[in-house]
């Protein structure tokens, strides 16, 4: 009776104690996150605004991330593949060095839920040639891949740039576009890019001279049909045709013809068939100069796209012409003036492709 009566007379204290002792527990069991950080945000955060997505983790693929990392264009990169070991691993290792870069945020996933509102979606990924294995075979094979891909890019950032780098490039550009519906100018392939810059250090090369002060463009298909524009080549805007009349026929003594073959030759040899390495860091160098420009806009550059109606192509092909690169994608096309043999290069050119691209099914 008395115990009650203390009890009853003391319950206030008790209350007090155990308020105290609970609120000490509680604040054990905060983390450290918890008692360093006061989350005071009531809105969710809105998506990265420059968010750059690579589809494929192999060589190509993680030379392109290093390269967007290295340049600080995107404040999220998201890497997508199907081999979650590698994909993992790939991620990790950026993560882990992302003291020493600017890009807050680097995710990866088989899922491509982790690519939504990608601003960018570059696609690296494919089958590779096998020996002896015939084009048709080759593009058919990645078709089927694409057709899981573009769908899924589609469905999580339908607002994108869609820059194709796989291989047949010009067929799987085509194809993309096919797949994804989206208007032509948000399709990109990376093209001929890479085939003018091998030609202008060729040049460069041969006139004793630095690239830069060369110039001249390799367009059509990136491949055997490829058309060198001998009649815009140039040093200092001296045309080098009014030089020597000759300069990429057959009759021309100094064999300028001979720097366009060098320029498919290097191409072949350096396929994915003979070499591990098939010209990847040049590939690289040459795709990833791509991004700064859709990401800060307004450049020109030797791009594929749809290119039905210009100088007498009738088909849907994607071949590649200089163009205006902006934030939207390809914002115009410059109008080169070709001779008539220089077209009629272009419209064989446009034929090899368009007679792989309606052999294909979807």
């Amino acid at each position: 009776h008395m115990f009650g009566s203390v009890l009853h007379r003391n319950r206030k204290a008790f209350f007090f104690l155990f308020i105290v002792s609970f609120i000490n527990k509680t604040s054990k069991m905060a983390s450290i996150k918890e008692k360093l950080i006061e989350h005071v945000l009531k809105e969710e955060p809105s998506p990265a605004l420059n968010k750059i997505t690579i589809v494929g983790v192999g060589a190509v693929g993680m030379a392109c991330a290093i390269s967007v990392l290295m340049k600080d264009l995107s404040d999220e990169l998201a890497l997508v593949d199907v081999i979650e070991d590698k994909l993992k691993g790939e991620m990790m290792d950026l993560q882990h060095g992302s003291l020493f870069l600017r890009t807050p945020k680097i995710v990866s996933g088989k899922d491509y839920s982790v690519t939504a509102n990608s601003r960018l979606v570059v696609v690296t990924a494919g089958a590779r040639q096998q020996e002896g294995e015939s084009r048709l075979n080759l593009v058919q094979r990645n078709v089927n891949i694409f057709k899981f891909i573009i769908p899924n890019i589609v469905k999580y950032s339908p607002n994108c740039v869609l820059l194709v780098v796989s291989n047949p490039v010009d067929i799987l550009t085509y194809v993309a576009w096919k797949l994804s519906g989206f208007p032509k100018h948000r399709v990109i392939g990376s093209g001929c890019n890479l085939d003018s810059a091998r030609f202008r250090y060729l040049m460069g090369e041969k006139l004793n001279l630095h690239p830069a002060s060369c110039h001249g463009w390799i367009i059509g298909e990136h491949g055997d049909s490829s058309v060198p524009v001998w009649s815009g080549v140039n040093v200092a805007g001296v045309p080098l045709k009014s030089l020597n009349p000759d300069m990429g026929t057959d009759g021309d003594k100094e064999n300028w013809k001979g720097v366009h073959k060098q320029v498919v030759d290097r191409e072949y040899k350096e396929s994915v068939i003979q070499m591990v390495w098939y010209a990847l860091w040049e590939k690289v160098l040459g795709v990833f100069c791509i991004p700064c420009f859709i990401l800060r806009n307004l450049y020109i550059f030797n791009f594929l796209n749809l290119s039905k109606g210009m100088h007498g192509v009738n088909d849907d092909v994607f071949l590649s012409v200089p163009c205006v690169l902006g934030n939207v994608g390809i914002s115009d096309i410059v109008k080169m003036t070709l001779k008539a043999e220089e077209e009629e290069q272009l419209r064989k050119s446009a034929a090899t492709l368009w007679g792989i691209q309606k052999e294909l099914q979807f």
